[in-house]
């Protein structure tokens, strides 16, 4: 249970409902939000008073340092409804933990661990007839921070918001997907901010992904930045492969995201008994695994596509085919997938304390 704490925070609440615009058959992340978001300001050294209001724009002047310098950085968790009608939120601490880790980077005060836990259990409590009960869907909940000082120097701001907002959620992506191993462009290197979500290295991913589509691809395979040597990350999720029966993942850096999901997976892995190594993993070795058949599976993890399951891999202008598993036939990333998912909706025990239940 996601306890409830003695932060106050009141609650302004919206005229009217959006519930029925939202074509709930068609839950593109992004498309929806929900009736309410939280918002709270740091100035004057201290937090002030949060609220709960109704979703609407923030009114923000030209010189706002974070339209300037960057800093800006965000969380992804998801709230369930289980088949039972239950709703938790899955793993809010360890998001918390990665969000304190972003802040610190960043040089941004990190907001009070029981704001963000009320705030996020108060939210959905509040717009729980925004969580999507079809199977696959969820309530995708977007904690973000940023700078609104207005002094137009070069500097770390004195002022922020914090805002918690709420996207009723499908599947992220609808097949297989096609990538391309990147070696030009570079994602992040030791020492920078690879590990933190902070907007720059979303917005400094753009152009080689947009590049990767061009050529008929959906997403990239960053390698390290210094030797275009290793596989590090894919696109926005953490990357698996299973080579030779076993699970095998680069090990967490600075120049990687700790992702979530990531642990949930490896956790899950390990607790039936697969073989896990977390190991780097070079593009060399991925071909000749590709050429040999000892690769026989590679996928993304992450908080918004879950298990992404891929199905060509462009590396140096030669593309490369993997199998998808189909109904009944044996696959980790499908085997892995299912196991979180009856976690998350309720289907079998939660013996890990992932689930923080609302009611």
């Amino acid at each position: 249970m996601l306890t409830t704490s003695d932060v106050y925070i009141p609650v302004k609440r919206a005229h009217k409902t959006r519930l029925k615009e939202v074509d709930w058959d068609n839950l593109e992340l992004g498309a929806y939000t929900s009736d309410h978001m939280l918002v709270c300001d740091y100035s004057d050294g201290r937090w002030q008073t949060p609220e709960i209001q109704p979703f609407g724009p923030f009114l923000l002047s030209p010189t706002t340092l974070a339209l300037h310098y960057g800093q800006t950085v965000f969380e992804g968790l998801k709230a369930f409804r289980t088949e039972e009608g239950h709703i938790h939120i899955f793993r809010p601490d360890r998001h918390y933990e990665r969000f304190v880790r972003t802040t610190e980077r960043m040089c941004m005060p990190t907001p009070p661990a029981d704001l963000f836990m009320e705030g996020l259990r108060r939210l959905v409590e509040l717009d729980k007839d925004w969580v999507p009960g079809q199977p696959g869907t969820s309530l995708y909940l977007r904690p973000m921070l940023f700078a609104t000082g207005t002094k137009l120097t070069v500097r770390v701001s004195d002022s922020y918001r914090f805002a918690v907002l709420c996207l009723p959620a499908g599947a992220y992506f609808g097949r297989p997907l096609r990538v391309k191993v990147e070696r030009n462009f570079v994602r992040a290197v030791r020492g920078g901010t690879g590990y933190a979500k902070c907007g720059g290295n979303y917005g400094g991913a753009f152009y080689p992904t947009q590049e990767a589509r061009s050529e008929g691809y959906d997403q990239v395979i960053w390698t390290d930045g210094i030797q275009h040597r290793y596989l590090e990350e894919m696109g926005m999720m953490n990357i698996f492969c299973v080579i030779n029966g076993a699970l095998v993942t680069p090990p967490l850096g600075d120049s990687l995201l700790d992702g979530i999901t990531r642990d949930s997976l490896l956790t899950l892995a390990l607790s039936a008994g697969l073989t896990v190594e977390e190991r780097p993993v070079t593009v060399e070795e991925l071909r000749e695994g590709l050429e040999r058949g000892n690769v026989e599976e590679v996928f993304g993890a992450g908080t918004a596509a879950v298990v992404a399951p891929i199905e060509t891999i462009g590396i140096d202008g030669i593309n490369y085919s993997l199998a998808i598993a189909g109904a009944g036939e044996k696959s980790v990333a499908l085997f892995l997938k299912q196991e979180l998912d009856a976690i998350r909706y309720g289907r079998k025990p939660d013996k890990y304390g992932w689930n923080k239940y609302i009611y």
